[in-house]
């Protein structure tokens, strides 16, 4: 028996219409799919019910796979793609297997065969760095920073300094009730000519992407950030293009 397919299907950054979003051959394929692996089933209702309204979400088979999902339970969120059924990895929102826990399915899903497919959506990551104006040729994703005051100073003094010696852009993301305080350790702890991007809120109608050096920054004037999905770019560069 052949084994099925496994569909990475991203979700929308926000409310918004959908075709803005989705290829309408992406959500034509979702229609198609029957199981569903998501991280969270109310949210994942609520995108399939838009994609397809006149489909009854309540006959689509969802199972859950979060940070929380223990090792030994992937295996049988594999079973019904060795059984030859197609199943969609649902992120909860942006790309799955990207800063998303969907990425151990994917790698055991190579490792038995299965073939993966990635749908085209929203990837908050690659818009961020599209618009920031930064160096798109070299760039670094590393998720969160640490939480504690000291680790995350030292973090930023790394990141700054790794974006120097390399020429690479060095993008990163925060919970977003505490983005503001993010920024204000960034504008307080790096250089002058180091330029920062603060991408904001993207593909919403309220969308914001600023890319200023750290002394732009520190005259003032900064965006409400509080509450709001950010992605940070950083570019340390001593000379300005």
């Amino acid at each position: 028996m052949a084994f099925g397919t496994l569909y990475l299907i991203p979700a929308p950054l926000g409310e918004g219409e959908l075709d803005w979003i989705l290829p309408v051959g992406v959500q034509q394929r979702i229609n198609l799919l029957e199981r569903f692996i998501v991280e969270h089933p109310k949210t994942a209702r609520h995108f399939l019910k838009q994609v397809n309204p006149l489909r009854a979400v309540q006959v689509l088979k969802l199972e859950v796979l979060n940070e929380h999902t223990p090792a030994n339970e992937i295996e049988a969120l594999l079973a019904p793609l060795l059984a030859g059924e197609d199943v969609g990895l649902l992120s909860e929102a942006g790309c799955p297997a990207v800063a998303d826990p969907g990425g151990v399915l994917v790698r055991r899903a190579h490792r038995k065969h299965i073939r993966v497919v990635p749908l085209v959506g929203p990837s908050a990551i690659l818009l961020a760095l599209m618009a920031s104006g930064l160096n798109g040729q070299r760039f670094r994703f590393h998720g969160y920073l640490p939480i504690d005051l000291a680790e995350r100073a030292k973090k930023i003094a790394q990141l700054e300094k790794t974006s120097l010696a390399a020429d690479e852009t060095q993008i990163f993301i925060e919970t977003p009730y505490r983005n503001q305080k993010l920024l204000e350790a960034l504008v307080q702890q790096c250089h002058v000519k180091t330029s920062l991007c603060v991408a904001c809120n993207l593909t919403q109608a309220d969308e914001l992407v600023l890319t200023r050096t750290v002394h732009e920054w520190q005259q003032g004037n900064w965006p409400e950030l509080h509450k709001k999905p950010t992605v940070f770019l950083l570019y340390a560069q001593r000379q300005a293009q």
